[in-house]
């Protein structure tokens, strides 16, 4: 007999993050949470996204009555400067001209709450991507296909990305926006086990 599991509900509009949820081969539900993604200066980039991910689960958490709500967050950080999704083709050039030749890192907060009793459990991952020197005719053409253009930092190293990602230290899907070792674990104390 299969025992029942507490529903999930993941609070992201992301396809890559249902994606990834998707292969964990627990049902899931998907309900978007669309709160205000502005944060208070001088927070560590841990900080910003372990607040943003719980902002995403207590959106959607405190709309049911049960269930394990996922929220989550991801943030390019390259030496002290967050780089988000660029507004156009000109950031978008700009953020890929800062991170080519070098190192930056990548955090992703995860939130679970449970929305019967309001448990919350917060952590994040972090991983360090260099990315490969880039001539300017490289750096146009990628952005010409379009991919960089709702991506953190420019870039999706599940895409055409990797071809200019040189190496990583850490956890790859936390670099894709949900880092799912850090999530399995953190699940399995809300009862949902994956293995």
């Amino acid at each position: 007999m299969m025992k029942t599991q507490t529903p999930l509900v993941l609070a992201s509009s992301s396809p890559r993050r249902r994606e990834l949820l998707q292969t964990l081969g627990i049902p899931f539900t998907v309900q978007t949470s669309d709160v205000d993604e502005t944060t208070a200066p001088g927070l560590s980039p841990k900080e910003i996204v372990e607040e943003l991910a719980v902002r995403k689960a207590q959106a959607v958490a405190s709309t049911l009555a049960d269930g394990v709500v996922l929220g989550s967050d991801t943030i390019v950080v390259l030496e002290d400067s967050i780089l988000g999704k660029p507004v156009d083709d000109a950031d978008a050039f700009r953020t890929l001209s800062m991170l080519q030749g070098r190192e930056h890192t990548v955090y992703s907060g995860v939130a679970l709450i449970d929305a019967s009793n309001g448990r919350v459990e917060v952590s994040h991952s972090l991983t360090k991507v260099r990315i490969r020197p880039l001539t300017q005719s490289e750096i146009e053409s990628y952005i010409a296909t379009r991919e960089p253009m709702d991506k953190a930092g420019s870039y999706a190293i599940q895409g055409l990305g990797a071809t200019i990602v040189e190496g990583i230290t850490g956890d790859y899907f936390t670099v894709v926006g949900l880092p799912l070792r850090l999530l399995a674990s953190m699940l399995s104390r809300f009862g949902i086990t994956v293995l």
